[in-house]
């Protein structure tokens, strides 16, 4: 199934999503093209990062630098400033503090209500991704809940399971390695992942597959269908 064509505009419009990071710059890898092309399309999305990862932070940068770098990021998705919530958990601890993790999230949605909600996929490996992924079904069970895609935390015995594809055009592609470039911090810290020409093409193989130039895969969770 392939969401995101100009015939699902209508749909779209109407949905309010929330976007949940376990840390910046997981969102933007994952599925920053989607959420241009979601804001593009009319929806309402907010964007949530649990941590900025500071004992990650490079020697000789400021240890609150991924702060400002997903704020900056973010924005060139094309998210409003005042949707953009990024909060300061300890990196790789998420297990030690799930509960305040679930409030949180609870709390988000009595004031948000989402429609849909981006979430890392169960087949994620690392300790704070696959806590996230859990409170986040817990706390957004009537929700429309989609997995998304972070293919260096994936093992073949748990595979990432691709069965709904979003279509990107070449903004949406041209945005999602925009929002990458303002993570200067992690390309110091020599990430592969953010290379932009290996993201390119691990857009185009997931399009490959959906049939189109360009898509991010995402892992079906929860879809609900409303009158």
């Amino acid at each position: 199934m392939a969401v995101g064509r100009e015939r699902d505009l209508p749909e779209m419009i109407r949905m309010r999503v929330l976007a949940v990071a376990p840390h910046t710059d997981d969102l933007e890898l994952g599925c920053g093209g989607t959420l241009s092309r979601l804001i593009r399309a009319g929806c309402e999305v907010a964007y949530v990062a649990f941590s900025i990862a500071r004992e990650s932070v490079p020697e000789g940068l400021p240890k609150d630098v991924l702060g400002s770098e997903a704020r900056v990021a973010a924005e060139r998705l094309g998210l409003s400033p005042s949707m953009i919530h990024i909060h300061d958990f300890p990196v790789r601890r998420f297990p030690s503090v799930r509960q305040e993790i679930l409030d949180f999230l609870v709390s988000f949605r009595r004031q948000v209500s989402p429609d849909l909600v981006l979430i890392p996929s169960t087949s994620d490996i690392h300790q704070d991704h696959a806590v996230v992924c859990q409170e986040a079904i817990r706390a957004f069970k009537r929700a429309s809940l989609l997995g998304y895609e972070l293919y260096w935390n994936e093992i073949s015995t748990h595979p990432f399971s691709s069965a709904l594809f979003v279509e990107l055009c070449e903004e949406d592609v041209k945005r999602k390695l925009d929002s990458l470039e303002a993570y200067q911090s992690q390309k110091i810290a020599g990430r592969r992942y953010m290379d932009a020409d290996l993201v390119r093409s691990h857009l185009r193989v997931r399009g490959l597959q959906a049939g189109v130039e360009y898509a991010e895969a995402f892992e079906v969770i929860r879809w609900v269908l409303r009158a």
